[in-house]
């Protein structure tokens, strides 16, 4: 079986923002320089996220705004859930306060369309879903992939195409994980709650099953205690989103990506059944239409991750069969 280990202890949301940065930027201590630039982020040198305005011309759609239940149109403003600290999908500007990403700018701009103002309050990823279905907020964003299981209970309105990747320390003989027994007998650090949890925990038989001794699953509360973890040797690959790990792999020496292991549509997260996916959704197909879409993801490097069109809640994208 393998061995499940949970890090330390809750910290504030800056505290937490901080120590994300000091893993990726390799300093020790509790502080540290604020998360930097990803990769392809047209114009931004390296060690500065990108500020271009990609958002404010942005004009309300009639036909998306029309959508919305009369009670939103009324109350002017959705209430939105955030879980922060994995860039390019989220983190802080160098005040600690200020939340950037992808995330942030795809719920701005359908604001904006949807002529509606976005109430933020920045929550734990593993307290997201459950606070949705209990209607506390309206919407969650944290880089959600739209899994089968999730849509037992949660509505998504997809914009982009994220999934999960790996990485590890420059000096691994590992080029990449394209069979998940090739981590046998070795330490994966991942985020608490998260698919790649799912991922490994489901299929952690493998290694006994190819007489091999079992990998070890080593759960993280905080993206910035995957990456220490990796640096201090006590894991030896990381398993984090697609984009997530080029970019912290650009931002660190002596790491390299490993591959891409698979895709996932990556959305917008409601409770079940709520009335309010039509109008993202005609939203940020809006947004394709009028150009902020590509702008977005020009400005954070991951044009790679582009969808034809959003949709609400789709089949799961069939994983791996190794």
């Amino acid at each position: 079986m393998s061995t499940r280990t949970r890090s330390g202890t809750a910290r504030t949301t800056l505290g937490f923002a901080l120590i994300t940065a000091a893993a990726l930027t390799l300093t020790a201590c509790a502080g540290g320089e604020p998360a930097t630039a990803p990769a392809g982020a047209a114009g931004v040198a390296k060690g500065a996220l990108p500020t271009e305005d990609v958002v404010s011309a942005v004009r309300k759609n009639e036909a998306a705004a029309k959508l919305l239940p009369a009670e939103v149109r009324q109350r002017g403003s959705f209430t939105l859930a955030a879980s922060v600290g994995t860039p390019p999908s989220s983190a802080y500007l160098a005040d600690g306060r200020t939340v950037v990403g992808v995330d942030a700018d795809f719920a701005a701009a359908v604001a904006k369309a949807l002529g509606l103002e976005v109430r933020r309050e920045v929550v734990g990823f593993e307290a997201i879903l459950p606070a949705l279905g209990s209607g506390k907020y309206d919407v969650g964003t944290g880089n959600f992939g739209v899994t089968e299981e999730r849509r037992k209970a949660i509505d998504f309105v997809t914009y982009v195409n994220d999934g999960q990747g790996f990485a590890s320390r420059a000096d691994s003989s590992l080029k990449a994980v394209t069979d998940l027994t090739q981590l046998c007998g070795l330490k994966v650090a991942v985020n608490a709650g998260t698919t790649f949890e799912r991922t490994l925990e489901e299929n952690k038989g493998r290694c006994a099953e190819a007489g091999r001794p079992p990998y070890e699953v080593n759960v993280y509360s905080e993206t910035g205690a995957i990456w220490m973890s990796l640096q201090q040797g006590r894991s030896d690959v990381v398993m984090n989103t697609i984009n997530g790990v080029r970019y912290a792999v650009t931002q660190q020496k002596n790491v390299k990506f490993l591959n891409e292991y698979r895709r996932l549509d990556v959305g917008f997260a409601f409770r079940k059944g709520t009335p309010l996916a039509p109008a993202f959704q005609a939203a940020v197909n809006g947004l394709k239409t009028d150009g902020t879409y590509d702008r977005i993801l020009r400005k954070w490097g991951v044009t790679g991750s582009g969808i034809a069109k959003s949709e609400i809640s789709p089949p799961e994208i069939p994983a791996p069969t190794k």
